[in-house]
């Protein structure tokens, strides 16, 4: 079952902008988020840009939502933005904001100093993931306001309203935060990654949880890497709280295994993907696994 958030956002072009594809009966601590799927391109955003829709479309984890598609039938819910990257980021904090891209005062509250915000990568972005400037001229500062407000907040209140579900059904909670990384962004020493795991160097899940991913995928043959060069973004880091029974995981695919990259469309390795991730999702529920962070002991 979809259940679609239309109420908040209709104004900016999305119906809906977000959507939770509900199981029919939520049955693993499982919650799953695609946030930087979505390829709904308002006309007006495209007008404003300088670039084409498909220079456009590689800042997208194209196709993420379709790959976690099944785990409803696992028993778990996901959670998938409609709108894309390009257009709002929910992987950044609320106000990430690059002063240079609008026209007007910034709230004060902005950050506008990150690492993120320097690389034009922030909540309304600079550029695509290769670096092409996005607009034609400047935005109204009013137009940041909107989208995060009309998107960005209440995209994160329906993942913390899942989160916060799961816990209280199972006692805790499992994140799965589902991204897609281009072949071309690895460096030599992850060159060949398959997959990508990044728990904030151990603080956004526990151990157990990343080790028992990491198992799974390489005894099917898979060559993976953790937090290099993908640590966890905003999502792995703001949700992930393994002292309360918040276990937040995100996972990285390269693209190369289930798409064309310069034209994005799946290749024939993509529902061979699919089976990989339900074998391996389903083996890690199906696991024990030891959820109790683990404690460094005093000297």
């Amino acid at each position: 079952m979809t259940t679609p958030f239309t109420q908040p956002a209709d104004g900016l072009g999305f119906t809906p902008p977000f959507a939770v594809d509900e199981p029919e009966r939520h049955t693993l601590p499982f919650v799953f988020n695609t946030g930087h799927s979505g390829s709904v391109y308002p006309p007006a955003f495209l007008k404003g840009s300088r670039l084409d829709a498909l220079s456009l479309r590689r800042s997208e984890d194209a196709h993420v939502e379709r790959l976690f598609d099944f785990v409803g039938g696992l028993g778990a819910p996901l959670l998938r933005a409609n709108f894309p990257r390009a257009y709002l980021d929910v992987n950044r904090e609320p106000y990430e904001l690059d002063p240079r891209m609008f026209d007007g005062r910034l709230p004060p509250f902005a950050n506008t100093r990150s690492m993120r915000v320097a690389g034009g990568l922030g909540t309304v972005p600079r550029v695509v993931a290769d670096g092409q400037e996005i607009y034609a001229g400047r935005l109204p500062v009013d137009e940041a306001v909107a989208r995060i407000e009309g998107l960005y907040k209440p995209y994160h209140r329906a993942l913390r309203g899942l989160i916060q579900r799961t816990a209280r059904q199972f006692g805790h909670c499992i994140l799965i935060d589902c991204h897609s990384m281009p072949s071309s962004s690895l460096g030599r020493e992850v060159e060949k990654a398959d997959f990508v795991l990044g728990d904030r160097f151990g603080t956004a899940c526990a151990p157990a949880l990343t080790e028992a991913f990491e198992a799974q995928f390489r005894a099917r043959g898979f060559k993976v890497v953790r937090n290099k060069p993908y640590a966890g973004g905003f999502i792995t880091e703001h949700y992930g709280e393994p002292n309360l029974g918040r276990h937040a995981l995100q996972i990285e695919i390269n693209r190369g295994l289930y798409m064309n990259e310069a034209s994005l469309a799946i290749t024939p390795g993509f529902f061979d993907l699919v089976d990989t991730l339900r074998a391996v999702i389903g083996a890690v529920a199906g696991e024990a696994v030891d959820l109790t962070p683990r404690r460094i002991a005093a000297e």
